[in-house]
């Protein structure tokens, strides 16, 4: 069967910016080959992305943050793949040198619309993906009554994403509720040439471990403010073998207890509180100008 892909780009990049962002895959993996943990800072909008690079290397486009952001819905299937590229691309274009991991949670679809939205991410420069194995309705990875697909379906899809891509970075993530079918779909996926591995919603670093051991994959965990996972140092991480976790949404909580904190003493006093809040000034310095190629 032949498979026909529309590239999506509503940013087309500079020849300038393309050279600064090649091989954007093949950077982010020999990163990973440091053997130094690499944490990846979920974001939801592009200024929040130019914050999260002033402390980190490494952004995390979450899916749960854009169907917040973008549509005030709970990440429970409403994002689709137009979102996660349009905001992806727009976060490369201002940071060219970072390395940008993209959730497209189940690949929106079935293996063509999971290709299609794999390739064009890839002809975006964007570094890496992570396609998780959940049967639609799909949500978040931390929400009870998940349901995972059959792992010979999943694999239809891995196997679609793994042959069209060049060197996009391909974590696939398993949602499945057991350990014991968490490292069996582990090493299936691995086998199938996954570029890493993710166990979500992991509670047990033994499992970890066990991954780590047996598995020539890099491992990467999840960490949510309130999820299922432990709240883990990166210290913890890297010593159960972590090579990459991704921290989904502190960008999107830390922006509401901000606001919140910030809105309450607005309301309570009639005026703006000038403390636990930046200015002007502070903010335009976050700010990218244009400038000629």
């Amino acid at each position: 069967m032949v498979l026909f892909f529309y590239i999506y780009n509503r940013h087309p990049i500079s020849n300038d910016m393309s050279k600064n962002m090649k091989s954007a895959g093949g950077l982010f993996e020999t990163r990973i080959k440091t053997d130094k943990i690499l944490p990846l800072i979920g974001v939801y909008d592009v200024f929040s992305a130019l914050i999260a690079s002033k402390y980190f290397d490494g952004i995390f486009v979450s899916g749960f943050s854009t169907a917040a952001s973008a549509y005030g819905l709970p990440d429970v299937g409403f994002v689709n793949w137009r979102d996660q590229i349009d905001i992806a691309t727009r976060i490369r274009h201002v940071l060219p040198d970072s390395h940008i991991l993209v959730d497209i949670d189940d690949g929106f679809g079935d293996e063509v619309i999971a290709s299609n939205t794999v390739k064009s991410l890839e002809n975006n420069n964007l570094s890496a993906v992570m396609m998780e194995d959940q049967r639609r309705p799909r949500m978040c990875g931390h929400f009870d009554n998940k349901e995972v697909l059959p792992i010979d379906e999943y694999l239809v899809k891995l196997n679609a994403v793994l042959s069209i891509r060049s060197d996009i970075f391909v974590v696939a993530r398993t949602d499945t509720l057991t350990p014991d079918d968490g490292f069996t779909r582990a090493v299936k996926y691995a086998e199938a040439g996954a570029s890493g591995i993710m166990v979500e919603a992991i509670t047990d670093l033994e499992v970890v471990h066990k991954l780590s051991n047996d598995i020539d994959c890099p491992i990467m965990v999840n960490q949510l403010q309130g999820g299922k996972s432990p709240n883990w140092s990166l210290q913890e991480l890297e010593d159960a073998g972590v090579s990459i976790v991704i921290y989904s949404t502190p960008s999107l909580f830390s922006a509401q207890y901000g606001m919140e904190t910030f809105f309450k003493s607005m309301k309570e006093t009639g005026i703006m509180p000038t403390n636990g809040t930046v200015g002007m000034d502070d903010c335009v310095k976050i700010l990218k100008t244009p400038t000629k190629g």
